[in-house]
Parts: structure tokens; sequence; C-alpha cells
């Protein structure tokens, strides 16, 4: 009896911990849902990786509780280690696919016939943080390459009056490079469109895309996707890295982009 006592006891300690650990990660995650529907700059990436973390300990925490009732401690007991099973393949994943980002986070050192720049949204219609990391890089690959063009591909967003584009160009015009080496891919949505648009905007400008030499300029977290991306397309690409600024923004991107990337490689062909 007294066993039985104890055992219900453990059982109802594990239920309010369980409980209010539940009630704190939903509103917590609520939070920055919030915020990321007042489109706070990255807090998409914030609230993911919040709801995530929570999933996963609410999880085990249920299981963990289950482990305490009699009746169900010897199937709690299976659940719990094919829980651990997948948390552990889940992070080594996750390792290999921040490994495959850091390998290809440098500027390759190869001559390219195009520079192709990507598109990472806007503020007040002004290149954003990010974007303005990718121009200037852009610029200095440019300044040393004068006889090559450049594409600054991304489409009209969400509360924009202005494409990336335009406001791109508008920039590298702003830092010194010619006009008529700029052409504007102006309807990209994705690092997919980006490159398939460009390629067509490449072969509209007399460039056989799938022969021409190109160099992509995005942030070094971004880099080895795109160029994935990219190969699979048909183009042969080489990587301008741009140095994602602030320890913040590096931080959650490289996170996220290995989430990115194991879509990538694990659902599209």
């Amino acid at each position: 009896m007294k066993k039985q006592h104890t055992g219900n006891r453990a059982l109802r300690n594990r239920k309010t911990v369980t409980i209010i650990v539940a009630v704190l990660a939903a509103a917590i995650s609520g939070i920055y849902f919030t915020l990321m529907l007042r489109r706070v700059a990255n807090m998409h990436i914030i609230f993911y990786m919040v709801l995530g973390v929570s999933v996963l300990l609410v999880t085990y925490l249920i299981l963990w509780t289950l482990s305490a009732n009699e009746k169900r401690a010897r199937l709690a007991g299976i659940l719990k280690r094919c829980y651990l099973i997948c948390l552990v393949v889940g992070i080594a994943g996750f390792l290999t696919f921040q490994g495959l980002i850091i390998s290809g986070a440098h500027t390759d050192e190869t001559e390219a016939d195009c520079l192709i720049i990507l598109g990472a949204g806007l503020r007040n219609n002004s290149p954003s943080l990010m974007l303005r990391s990718r121009l200037n890089a852009a610029v200095e690959y440019l300044k040393t390459r004068e006889d090559i063009p450049v594409i600054v591909s991304g489409g009209l967003g969400r509360g924009e009056t202005i494409t990336e584009a335009e406001a791109m160009s508008r920039y590298l015009i702003s830092r010194g490079i010619d006009e008529a080496r700029i052409w504007k891919e102006d309807k990209s949505t994705s690092t997919r469109e980006n490159l398939a648009f460009s390629m067509a905007l490449m072969e509209r400008e007399g460039l056989d895309a799938e022969n021409t030499r190109v160099a992509i300029v995005t942030n070094e977290f971004h880099l080895y996707r795109a160029r994935l991306i990219a190969t699979k397309a048909g183009l042969d690409a080489a990587g301008v890295a741009a140095a994602t600024p602030g320890p913040y923004l590096r931080t959650i991107n490289f996170f996220r982009e290995a989430f990115a990337l194991a879509a990538e490689v694990l659902l599209r062909r």
C-alpha cells in the first residue's frame, strides 16, 4: 500500500511539472508567434526554434510522467527509447548538415564571367542589413573585375513598393558600379527562382547560361545550399561569401540553414 501511495504521489508530481512546463512553453511560443506576426526582424526563425525545443521538451516530460504510471510504464519505456533514438539521429543529422554548410562558407578563388547577387529583403525600400553585406561583398568583387556584368536578383516582397532588384541596383550605383553593367531580375521570391530567372535573363542578354561561369554572392551560411541549387539548375557556379553581420544574426541563420539544407537534400530533386 505504501509503495502504491508513493507511486501515486510521484505520478502527481510529474503531472504537475509537465503541466507547468507545457503552459510556460505555450506562453513563450505565443509571445514569439505574436512578434513574428508583427514582422519583427528574424522573429520567425526564433519562433520556430522555440516551438521545436518546446515540443521536444514537453514530449519528453509526457513520457517521463507516463513512466510513473505502473499500467503504462512499459509502453512509456519503449516510447522513451524510440524518442531518444530519434533525438540522437536528429542531432547527428543536424551536425552533418552544419558541417556541409561550414565547408562551403568561403569565397572560391576562381574567375567568373557573370556575378549574381541573391536578394535578402528590404527595410523601408532600402537593402536590409543582410542584403547590404551581400552588396558590399559584390562591390569589392566587381571593382577588381570591371569587365563582367552583375545580375541583381529579387522581386517585390510583402509591404515593399520597389523590387529588391531595383533597391540593389541603386545601392551598387551609389557605390560606383556602372549602371550599364547591372542586369535586373525582378520577379523571384526564393533562391530557386533567383537562379532560374537569372539563367533566363542571361540567355536573353546573349550569354549561354549553362556554359558561363557564374559567381553567386550570398551570406556565408547560405552559400552551400545556393551552389547546390545552382548545380541542379545546370549552372557552373562559384561562391562569393558575404560576412553575416553580428553574432546574433550569424547564430540564428546558421541554425536555421541546417533545416533548409536538409529539406533541399531530402525533399527536392
